[in-house]
């Protein structure tokens, strides 16, 4: 760190010297042009490349038993292009393999493919994106997947438990893309300052991205005890209390998602004051399923856990939320 003064002109006009190592290093001479930029924590960046196109970052992977992992990973650390290249040659299964994977992150198209490589780039331009908007999306997705999960448990509809089931991978796309233009967003911060988000926030969205995710995969799991009781309802007596859960914990995650969005602070607080009454209805849950078949009744009960642990996301949600800047 160096520490320079600030000194005032007598017409009042504040200047700052630049260190001479980095006018040198960026071709800075008298009458250059920089572009300058407030970041939303008060950062003032001088950029000296301002009017340079960015150049796509490149990747070169091998063919590996891990290869989904590893164009997941790139594709995540925001790489514009992956280049999949083998010694011999790549077989079909690896091709199929990475068709299948591109298909699971959004904007990541194979553009060019031969005897020995596949080469694929992410045509999504993350300014266009807000972090907002896809967290949204994320979130509207997961929520409609606990609802008809729930649904078609009480309801006994297999058909839409394994539509439910379907859904879960359009949620996880959509965390996928949410990371990598978060990550992206921490490495340029012009980029910050566009989207009107700052680091602190990137880690926010990220773990709510994460607990969103999260509850998209409870879901496939109620939606997945629903298929196995293959038509099955739940006794009459246990529907009305998992009813009352159901409603109780969709209201809190709405209002986790909102509170967080929003900055509301009296939102986020209403969210955790909901314990004590599902507490309760768990109590009377499991009052109700000390009458059923056993197999039904231990279903019933492990639904019911998942639910809970939908609400316990949304407390985190909401914990996540933070206060307006005045």
């Amino acid at each position: 760190m160096e520490l320079r003064k600030i000194q005032k002109t007598r017409g009042g006009t504040f200047f700052v010297t630049v260190p001479k190592e980095w006018a040198i290093k960026n071709s800075i001479n008298r009458g250059s042009v920089v572009s300058t930029s407030i970041t939303p924590d008060g950062r003032l960046v001088i950029d000296p490349q301002y009017n340079l196109e960015p150049t796509p970052q490149t990747i070169v992977i091998k063919p590996t038993t891990y290869l989904s992992r590893e164009i997941i990973g790139k594709y995540l650390l925001g790489y514009d292009i992956i280049r999949i290249e083998a010694k011999d040659r790549i077989t079909m299964e690896q091709r199929e393999l990475i068709k299948e994977t591109s298909s699971r992150l959004i904007g990541l198209e194979i553009i060019e493919e031969d005897y020995t490589k596949v080469v694929m780039q992410c045509l999504l331009e993350p300014s266009a994106l807000p972090p907002e908007k896809v967290l949204r999306r994320e979130y509207l997705i997961t929520s409609g997947m606990y609802g008809d999960a729930l649904t078609a448990l009480i309801e006994g509809d297999v058909q839409l438990a394994k539509s439910v089931i379907a859904r879960d991978n359009e949620a996880d796309r959509l965390y996928f893309l949410l990371v990598r233009i978060l990550r992206t967003v921490i490495q340029n911060p012009g980029l910050n300052e566009k989207l009107e988000i700052s680091p602190i926030d990137c880690l926010d969205y990220r773990l709510t991205a994460s607990l969103v995710e999260s509850v998209g995969d409870l879901s496939s799991q109620i939606a997945d005890y629903a298929v196995r009781l293959n038509g099955k309802k739940p006794d009459v007596e246990a529907s009305e209390p998992f009813m009352k859960l159901y409603k109780t914990v969709h209201e809190s995650y709405k209002d986790a998602i909102a509170a967080f969005l929003s900055r509301s602070i009296s939102i986020a607080a209403s969210v955790r004051n909901k314990k004590d009454e599902v507490m309760e209805m768990r109590r009377q849950v499991e009052s109700i399923c000390n009458n059923l078949p056993m197999e039904l009744a231990q279903n019933i009960i492990s639904v019911f856990s998942l639910v809970s642990q939908i609400y316990d996301y949304s407390v985190d949600i909401s914990d996540l939320t933070t206060p307006k800047i005045s």
